[in-house]
């Protein structure tokens, strides 16, 4: 019997330049795809992923499309191989790459969608007052209170519960700060400051939710062929109407990834193929379940092992 696929798609900070360039080389489809972007978007987001500079991608409002971009690139040559998911999920930006695949979101109303998202999030706090930190090795109700005690310094809430043992928190400058420490003090192993332009997926994001609701109701969503797993509930999202709501939750809410892996798990997933750039969500993987196998594609290397490790060529 065949085994059951799961594909995961990254979110910001997965970026590189030159992503993507391999396969935009190697398939017709790819830079029909990249080249359809650009007229998308009436800006050469295909430049910025393959050439950069790096200062121009990893600004939010080019990253969130670029790396959606590339992740349904790699869908495409998926497909053109013969692999398709019986079931999605995505971190954050990556969730809008899981409902473009399960036909919920087109690739056309999903790219200006998710680069004004970024300039949303990126408006919602001045540069330089929010902050995100990865906190190592405490549990999580340890890093949920350890969030409630610097809470009188700011803004602190957790922001992407990882896998175990890696908890992000995001907020003010001053309450992440205060946070780390009493973190350290409970025991964690470390705290790690995120170089990120906005803290992400707290309270303090939640005009940009507001903002994104509007641009959420002029465009059409529909009920998704494939099971997609949300961030903010960790279960299958089959409603439309409930996908908008929790699309504009999403962007202050906190990101349940390892409740959403370990949800597919249990519903019967047993390979999971990270689709796009970067390897971050199968070292989330590996934390979460040792008995799942996990590849990923993003250039021809990666494509052959998965397609190797599925049995078939390339």
């Amino acid at each position: 019997m065949q085994n059951r696929i799961g594909f995961i798609f990254p979110g910001q900070g997965a970026q590189y330049v030159g992503m993507g360039k391999e396969l935009f080389d190697s398939y017709d489809e790819v830079k029909e795809l990249f080249n359809r972007a650009d007229e998308i978007l009436d800006r050469k987001i295909s430049r910025i992923c393959l050439e950069g500079p790096d200062d121009e991608l990893i600004k939010t409002e080019n990253t969130q499309p670029a790396v959606l971009l590339v992740s349904m690139a790699v869908v495409n040559v998926l497909a053109k191989h013969g692999v398709y998911p019986e079931m999605v999920a995505g971190l954050s930006l990556g969730e809008y790459g899981a409902l473009v695949t399960a036909n919920s979101i087109t690739f056309e109303d999903a790219l200006p969608l998710v680069m004004k998202r970024g300039q949303f999030m990126q408006k919602a706090v001045p540069l330089g007052e929010g902050m995100m930190a990865a906190v190592l090795g405490l549990e999580r109700e340890k890093v949920e209170e350890c969030c409630r005690l610097a809470s009188d310094a700011g803004v602190v809430e957790p922001a992407n519960y990882n896998c175990p043992g890696q908890i992000v928190i995001s907020g003010n400058v001053a309450a992440v700060e205060k946070a780390c420490t009493i973190a350290r003090d409970m025991g964690a192993k470390r705290t790690v400051p995120l170089s990120v332009s906005a803290p992400f997926h707290c309270s303090l994001l939640k005009p940009a939710g507001l903002a994104l609701k509007n641009e959420l109701d002029n465009i059409q969503i529909k009920n998704p062929e494939v099971p997609v797993v949300s961030n903010v509930e960790a279960l299958p999202v089959k409603d439309a109407d409930h996908i908008r709501k929790l699309l504009v939750q999403q962007v202050s809410s906190p990101v349940r990834w390892e409740d959403s892996i370990r949800y597919m798990i249990q519903q019967g997933i047993e390979v999971f193929i990270e689709v796009g750039p970067g390897r971050v969500l199968n070292g989330f993987l590996k934390k979460i379940s040792n008995k799942i196998k996990g590849y990923n594609v993003e250039d021809l290397k990666s494509l052959e092992i998965t397609m190797e490790g599925l049995g078939g060529t390339v």
